[in-house]
């Protein structure tokens, strides 16, 4: 990964020269060369993954050329800060000759020199090693890897191929068992080696939902990792029943589950059981209910497993290896998803068979090496250079799956290997929130800024990266298809653990790592004696929550190079705010998530010193009461979160002044002259995503109406009227027009009967999803439907929770003419929806 490092370091390089502070200007000449050392370099860097599992040799001088970037980044940090600092502060000439200063000046600069001269002689060994010169490529810096072209998912990440057969034989006997109500519970084994796609089979038999809810009344999966307690297990199927059940007594959550599923037909999932030493089914499955014909499919590697979990011989089924056409039809679908999964490139087709070929028909290897390609430049050459290293890889690893695995590792550009490394953080089977990642990339400078992208823009385009080379997996998607979060495959987090160990990127056991999770289990003492720390991040599984020491919270602070640390979804012993006291000392922090932690009241007054803060989440902090005013000197900041923050009134005065925020999540206006108001937002031009709470109608004054109109880059705005109070708001919300190229709205507890006048196509002509649910909507606006041809051009939409709104779906159709998808549910009074139950839970259409 130092290809990564170096990228990392060079963009942020160029982009602190350009600023031209005062100590980076002094350094200017030193930082200069050392970033011609590294361009250099850059042209080997790219190969240089694959070079050093075969040479020990380019190995060490790697990892000692990683170390030596990370220092230079620092001293980078540190040039930057003393800049700031003297710009702020200086006193005329007299600060740039003070001891300090000039100790600086002197201990930076002979580091610097230091650094470039170990580089390159670095350079010279690595000449040496591979027998010649090392020229400057402008591509091997600039080239951009086709991963550009797809901003997004390209394909359906959820299709499988061949396995029609499998589904339906694991259907076959579930319903049987239903229909014949057996006493005991049917044991279904799914077994086969990792990668052949035994998890895929359960989930569509699983995500059936209509024939599955026709037979059963409960469903479970439950995720079993290497490393898990009977507790966890017991607790995971409790919320799969709807029960957080944090506080309940292990001995307890037994007879809870029992209680459930009296009575009750059920469909239990246990995923990807591995040890043999399976007495806790055994415990667990002889309290649960007996006699209604419910069942358990077990997915696991070993058959022995299986069969102490009591599956039968008969009712044990052993997926197969795709056949050859199975296997191209897969491979095309990702590979060739421009052109609707078809090689429309004759000459790519003989190649494109031969590396399927070495994939041996095993699913998971197919789709890596097809999510690769895809991002690959159609061009015979390029393909064939994949093909011949896939088959050196494969001369090293006999195994199709870790081969095809490693080999999309090395072909990821640079910034998408810090990216898919940050993964080796998480347990398994932990469900990962898109947003935290994503947020943590931008903080570390990992999301390359160009063309003027915003760097929330530029963290999606590499999450899509990594989506769509199949290499992390998605699980819950809105309506829409917006991924919320992913996990990683097992054998995929088992390379990605690899990796970041080799290249001190994460390690258990070690205090030279970069980066590190925050779990209950942590050793602490090892945590705070790790001095190059640069990220703290939550990594908590779902429904799980942090119980953080003070004596660790204290020292969270001393951390003096921490780029980003989220300690969401952790409780500590005393108030936040009095912990992390001293957290102004974090200079060089860009992100900091308090999300769903407790108790915290009030922030910390050092945080006005996190001036290069550029993401702030808060969300989910009940007990919040107020923010501080010296929150708007944050002039860096692009994200603030502070939705569903019950206390939280208001926030400060002033906030328009954060003239690059691009996302503002849980806005509230103020009702005095003392906090922020509604109008403020006119100042943030940069906003894209926006998310407004309004409760009363003086929360927006007639002379603020048109606050948002001139957004112009807003593409998704949320509204929100949760609790709302007086009629007065309906007429005030009727004339709060938000901008023309609006993309996707949300409107949740609208609170008038008619829907606002502004909610047509004429208002809003580029909007493509629409989002209505809870609230008194009766009835739309006559201008809803629109005129002389005008019509919507949404082509997703999504009603719930709607009582009294009364629409007929020919009407509907007719608006709508670009519609794709609808999601309907609990909107008893909709006429002819080709959806059942809209009523009740409803379900989804989607155009054929």
């Amino acid at each position: 990964m130092a290809d990564a490092i170096v990228s990392v370091f060079l963009e942020k390089l160029l982009n602190t020269l350009a600023e031209e502070g005062l100590y980076v200007t002094k350094f200017r000449e030193q930082f200069e060369k050392l970033q011609t050392e590294l361009q250099l370099m850059q042209c080997f860097l790219k190969d240089a993954d694959r070079l050093k599992r075969k040479n020990d040799t380019i190995n060490k001088v790697l990892a000692v050329l990683r170390e030596l970037i990370y220092e230079a980044e620092d001293i980078l940090a540190d040039c930057q800060l003393q800049s700031r600092d003297d710009a702020l502060f200086s006193n005329g000439c007299l600060t740039y000759i003070s001891p300090p200063v000039l100790h600086f000046k002197h201990q930076n600069g002979k580091r610097i020199n230091e650094i470039i001269g170990e580089i390159t002689q670095i350079k010279q060994n690595i000449q040496s090693l591979l027998g010649g010169a090392l020229l400057f490529q402008p591509n091997a810096i600039n080239g951009k890897d086709q991963m550009t072209r797809w901003s997004s998912q390209v394909y359906d990440h959820t299709m499988v191929v061949g396995l029609e057969a499998d589904t339906k034989k694991i259907k076959d006997w579930l319903f049987e068992a239903a229909r014949e109500g057996k006493q005991e519970i049917l044991a279904i084994g799914v077994v086969g080696m990792g990668g052949l796609g035994k998890t895929t089979i359960a989930q569509k038999v699983f995500n059936i939902e209509k024939e599955i809810d026709d037979h059963f009344d409960r469903r479970m999966w439950i995720s079993v990792s290497q490393t898990f307690t009977e507790e966890q297990i017991m607790r995971s199927m409790l919320r799969n029943l709807g029960d957080a059940s944090v506080g309940d007594d292990a001995n307890e959550l037994l007879k809870k589950i029992n209680q459930y599923l009296l009575g009750k037909r059920y469909l239990i999932v246990m995923d990807d059981v591995w040890g043999e030493d399976v007495a806790w089914w055994g415990r667990i499955s002889q309290g649960l209910p007996k006699g209604n014909g419910s069942c358990v499919i077990i997915t696991t590697r070993n058959e022995r497993v299986s069969r102490k979990m009591g599956v039968k011989e008969t009712r044990i089924h052993r997926p197969k290896f795709l056949n050859k056409d199975y296997s191209w039809l897969l491979f095309q679908k990702i590979a060739f998803a421009a052109s609707e999964g078809q090689c429309i490139y004759p000459d790519l087709e003989d190649v494109g068979k031969e590396i399927v070929d070495k994939c041996e028909g095993l699913p998971l290897a197919i789709k890596a090496v097809g999510g690769m390609m895809l991002c690959k430049a159609s061009y015979y050459h390029e393909w064939r250079r994949i093909a011949d290293h896939f088959r050196d890889e494969l001369a090293e690893n006999d195994d199709s799956v870790m081969a095809s695995l490693q080999l999309s590792y090395d072909e990821l550009p640079p910034y998408l290997k810090s990216c898919f490394l940050s993964f080796s953080l998480y347990p398994e089977d932990c469900v990962i929130t898109k947003q935290q990642v994503v947020h943590w990339w931008i903080g570390e400078g990992f999301v390359p800024l160009r063309s003027g992208r915003s760097s929330t823009d530029a963290g999606e385009d590499c999450f899509s990266g990594l989506i769509n080379r199949c290499l992390i997996e998605v699980v819950d998607k809105t309506y829409n298809g917006t991924i919320l979060t992913c996990k990683m495959h097992d054998m995929v987090r088992e390379l990605v653990i690899k990796i970041a160990k080799d290249d001190a990127f994460s390690v258990t056991n070690k205090t030279n790592c970069r980066h590190s999770g925050i779990t209950n289990n942590m050793d602490r003492k090892q945590l705070t004696a790790n001095p190059k720390l640069r990220g703290l991040v939550s990594t908590t599984k779902s429904g799980e929550v942090n119980k953080i020491e003070s004596s660790t919270a204290k020292k969270l602070s001393e951390f003096r190079y921490l780029r980003v640390l989220d300690v969401s979804k952790s409780i500590f012993e005393l108030p936040i705010g009095s912990l992390l006291f001293h957290i102004g000392s974090l200079h060089h922090l860009t992100y900091l998530s308090l999300s769903n932690t407790h108790p915290l009241i009030e922030l910390p007054a050092s945080l006005e010193k996190l001036t290069n803060l550029q993401i702030l989440d808060l969300s989910y902090c009940q007990n919040l009461r107020t923010l501080p005013h010296n929150l708007i000197t944050l002039s860096k900041l692009k994200v603030l979160d502070v939705s569903n923050c019950g206390s939280l009134e208001c926030l400060p005065k002033g906030l328009g002044r954060l003239s690059n925020l691009e996302v503002l999540l849980g806005f509230r206006p103020a009702r005095s002259s003392h906090g922020c108001c509604i109008g403020e937002l006119r100042n943030l031009t940069r906003l894209r995503i926006l998310g407004l709470h309004l409760t009363h109608a003086d929360e927006v004054e007639e002379n603020e109406l048109n606050a948002m109109v001139n957004l112009r880059d807003l593409e998704n705005l949320s509204i929100s009227c949760f609790d709302s109070h007086g009629s007065d708001l309906t007429s005030k919300l009727d004339k709060l027009y938000p901008p023309q190229q609006l993309y996707e709205l949300s409107l949740k507890f609208y609170p008038g009967k008619m829907s606002p006048a502004w909610l047509n196509p004429i208002a809003l002509p580029l909007l493509k999803y629409l989002s209505i649910s809870s609230g008194n909507l009766a009835n739309v606006n006559q201008n809803f439907w629109g005129y002389n041809n005008i019509v919507w051009k949404i082509q997703g939409l999504m009603l719930e929770s709607l009582s009294d709104l009364e629409l007929e779906w020919p009407m509907l159709q007719e608006a709508m003419q670009s519609l794709r998808i609808v999601n309907v549910s609990w909107c008893p009074e909709l006429v002819s929806f080709p959806i059942d139950d809209v009523g009740f839970r409803g379900g989804v259409w989607i155009k054929g």
